[in-house]
């Protein structure tokens, strides 16, 4: 089985920074995709970026671009996300997710293992 936990989530007013952690346990991640998603109350999941396992291959969602940044610590099995330039619209709890491919995809289905989530909330 694989454990993800999220971390790093809070309040923010409009305008500033937040960096989410994940952490990974329970196996080996070699050649896992990792990704985060949010999700906004009365709203679907949504993909917010992903990377490979090289990290050569990065994917962000396109309201994103240019303000989230996502890396990965494979010594660490960690993925963070740097948010930076928030907005109130960015307000959701933000999942992390792995699965058992090397190619990265942005929809939700074929991601085999998710954490429990961490809230964001940015204040106008």
């Amino acid at each position: 089985q694989v454990q993800l936990v999220e971390s790093g989530g809070g309040l923010v007013q409009a305008g500033g920074s937040l960096r989410l952690s994940c952490a990974a346990s329970g196996r080996t991640f070699s050649g896992y995709t990792m990704a985060w998603f949010r999700q906004a109350p009365g709203k679907e999941r949504e993909f917010v970026a992903a990377i490979s396992w090289s990290g050569g291959t990065i994917y962000y969602a396109d309201s994103v671009k240019g303000r989230f940044t996502i890396s990965r610590d494979n010594a660490k099995n960690t993925v963070n996300l740097q948010m930076n330039s928030l907005k109130p619209e960015d307000t959701a709890v933000y999942y992390c997710a792995t699965r058992r491919r090397t190619s990265v995809v942005a929809s939700a289905g074929p991601y085999d293992y998710w954490g429990q989530g961490t809230q964001v909330t940015v204040s106008s």
